[in-house]
């Protein structure tokens, strides 16, 4: 109760400093002051070098171009608080309101209908339809396409593998789009793939120690590039990469400029999901008044996924993926979203 009561003098105490969601003006920007972003963080907060940190980049560019204000909360470890996260900064004017993550769905469907004058955004979610939610997803099967098509070309043994953290329909994307890219460049090319967990436990984005060892057999097997969707336990990939000197594929940012030295050499590429671009994108929106409910989709059309090239390991290959990946904008290529 003391750390709700406390939650609550903060977000007061902001809301009367910055005001509720001015009208816009005839430019389409804020008439008198700008809006109260409100976020609310997947579990981990800031800090994880990728999801989260992602989205945290976007907030930054906000403030410093826009003159947004913002309030960030995270969840606890357990997330047993989503739903008041979402409540506390609703109830302080806060205007939109991003809901960082699916695990947000449902208690998004209880709070916003009690808030329908606040646009809610909920990133990688599309079940929640309500008339004051926006849904920002990915085409994660597009990005995990082309990566899909680099381990084909950069493996030597015909052998890879694919790591996720948690079997659902958005980690399922991610198998679909590497397998595909992968087999339609080397239909003999042999694929093993695990998650970690299986819902309601989502303990799979967090045990880098299971995709250690799970990266490791497929090492072990004959695998010479894994590629993870697995957050946070794909440290234990790159672990495995490193001790077996082989390939590892990162995903959402690119994970060789966040890792520690010493793994960044054994990432090939990463699938970069750009929620910085996605995100930015709906508070400008915001700003200019123009904050639409329902569906966004940001794919390789429009910028919102695609693939690492730092530390130059695909030069090789680039013009194929390069020439791929404008097949796929041109839909010359349909990229599959089931295994």
């Amino acid at each position: 109760m003391s750390r709700l009561i406390t939650l609550c003098l903060v977000l007061c105490s902001l809301a009367a400093c910055t005001g509720v969601n001015p009208a816009p003006g005839r430019n389409g920007a804020a008439a008198d002051s700008a809006i109260a972003v409100g976020v609310a963080y997947s579990r981990g907060g800031r800090g994880d070098k990728s999801f989260n940190d992602s989205v945290g980049s976007a907030v930054d560019q906000a403030k410093a171009q826009l003159g947004v204000s913002v309030k960030e909360l995270s969840p606890n470890s357990a997330g047993s608080d989503l739903e008041e996260v979402l409540r506390l900064l609703a109830e302080t004017g806060h205007n939109p309101v991003l809901a960082v993550g699916f695990f947000y769905a449902q208690p998004l469907t209880k709070i916003a209908p009690a808030f329908p004058h606040t646009q809610f955004v909920i990133i990688d979610d599309a079940s929640v339809k309500l008339p004051n939610v926006t849904n920002v997803v990915f085409r994660e099967e597009q990005a995990s396409y082309l990566v899909g098509v680099a381990a084909a070309l950069k493996s030597r043994t015909g052998r890879i593998g694919f790591i996720g953290g948690v079997q659902t329909p958005p980690q399922q994307k991610f198998l679909a789009g590497y397998a595909a890219g992968a087999r339609a460049t080397n239909p003999k090319i042999q694929l093993s793939s695990v998650f970690m967990s299986q819902p309601p436990d989502f303990s799979g984005f967090s045990a880098p120690d299971k995709a250690q060892e799970a990266a490791r057999g497929m090492y072990d097997g004959g695998a010479d590039v894994v590629y993870h969707a697995a957050g946070a336990s794909g440290i234990g990939v790159f672990q495995a990469a490193k001790a077996a000197g082989k390939w590892a594929i990162g995903v959402d940012v690119d994970q060789r400029k966040t890792v520690d030295q010493g793994l960044s050499q054994v990432i090939l590429t990463s699938a970069t999901k750009k929620l910085d671009v996605a995100v930015l994108r709906v508070i400008q929106e915001a700003v200019r008044g123009k904050t639409t409910s329902g569906l966004r989709e940001f794919g390789l059309k429009e910028d919102g996924v695609g693939y690492a090239t730092s530390g130059g390991a695909l030069t090789d290959v680039e013009p194929r993926l390069e020439e791929i990946r404008k097949k796929i904008i041109s839909g010359g290529i349909t990229v599959p979203v089931v295994p």
